[in-house]
């Protein structure tokens, strides 16, 4: 017997038809709307950290010091490496540091020592902060709370093995009081309270600052305005008495002027600036006694990283009352950025 049943009809794959208009018209072409898979290498490459590196040349003691630095985990650490460069090449003093916002560590290689520090808030008003000599085994712990107002603050702080009662810091707009433990020079070794602080205030135009630490008190004035300024102080109970003045006669020109009543000691210096990156300064000290002048390339007070070319320079000539000991002392300091 025959199946009269007719064959199931073919299947076929799917096919893409390009079709060539007669006309000029531009060709559409129809891609496939399976998605693709593709891998890069850039999809697991990783940016290479900024490195810095800067470099300080003595001539008078003829070493370099260095150092290398480098943001890590999203500018959030910083690694740094520091070392000296005698002038017979020979390392020393090599320091690693790791420095982030709540932990910092200091690792002295030659010494195989380390200093921790560490520091962290518990809400707004209240923080933490640790310091600890490993291989002395000695540190300091300290509490630091903020009063209502943000201005008034307190400060416990303690040596780590403990010696005594914690020390006690109250900070205030004006100034700052502390009181600490501490140990009487006396045949019998006796612990009393001891109390210091600093206090200033508006006097006329200027500004006063009384400062006590232990049994000694000095008192400072500072008066100053766009032209003038000058600044007596005395200690007591010592009646050591100095004042310092200073003139400027122009924005470029400014001498300073300092005396000690005591010791009959006095120093000059005198500057002169050409722009922000050239300066030229020229004194004498009594106390050494010592002539020197000296030319800054590069902003003084500033880093490398704001000078031309990131690179300060320094040259000093040193005339004591022996001529024949003159000296000529040449430093520099370079930033590179890699």
């Amino acid at each position: 017997m025959v199946d009269s049943t007719p064959p199931p009809p073919l299947t076929t794959s799917p096919q893409t038809t390009i079709t060539i208009p007669s006309s000029p018209s531009p060709v559409v072409v129809v891609e496939s709307k399976t998605p693709k898979c593709s891998i890069t290498s850039s999809s697991f490459s990783f940016p290479r950290p900024a490195i810095r590196v800067t470099s300080e040349f003595d001539s008078d003691s003829l070493s370099f010091f260095n150092k290398v630095s480098c943001k890590v985990f999203d500018n959030l650490a910083k690694f740094k490496l520091s070392f000296l460069n005698s002038k017979n090449g020979e390392i020393s003093d090599p320091q690693i540091g790791f420095v982030s916002k709540y932990l910092s560590l200091q690792y002295d290689v030659e010494e195989k020592n380390a200093l921790v520090k560490s520091n962290f808030n518990v809400g707004e008003k209240l923080s933490f902060r640790a310091t600890q000599n490993v291989k002395a085994q000695q540190g300091e712990v300290a509490m630091v709370a903020s009063l209502p107002d943000p201005s008034y603050k307190l400060e416990l702080s303690s040596a780590v093995p403990s010696v005594g009662l914690p020390r006690a810091t109250f900070r205030f707009p004006a100034g700052e009081v502390s009181l600490e433990e501490r140990e009487e020079e006396a045949e019998e070794l006796k612990k009393a309270l001891s109390v210091s602080g600093i206090v200033k205030g508006q006097f006329l135009n200027g500004i006063w600052t009384a400062q006590y630490q232990a049994d000694d008190l000095n008192l400072r004035y500072s008066y100053k305005d766009e032209q003038v300024s000058f600044i007596p102080r005395i200690s007591l109970p010592s009646n050591a008495v100095a004042f310092a003045f200073k003139r400027r006669f122009s924005p470029s020109d400014k001498l300073s002027y300092l005396y000690n009543f005591d010791s009959s000691e006095w120093s000059a210096v005198y500057k002169h600036t050409v722009g922000k990156d050239l300066k030229l300064k020229a004194g004498y000290d009594s106390a050494v006694p010592l002539g020197w002048a000296s030319v800054w390339v590069g902003d003084e007070e500033g880093t490398a990283k704001t000078a031309p070319m990131k690179m300060k320079m320094q040259l000093m000539l040193q005339v004591p009352r022996d001529i024949k000991s003159t000296a000529l002392i040449f430093r520099v300091k370079k930033r590179w950025d890699i």
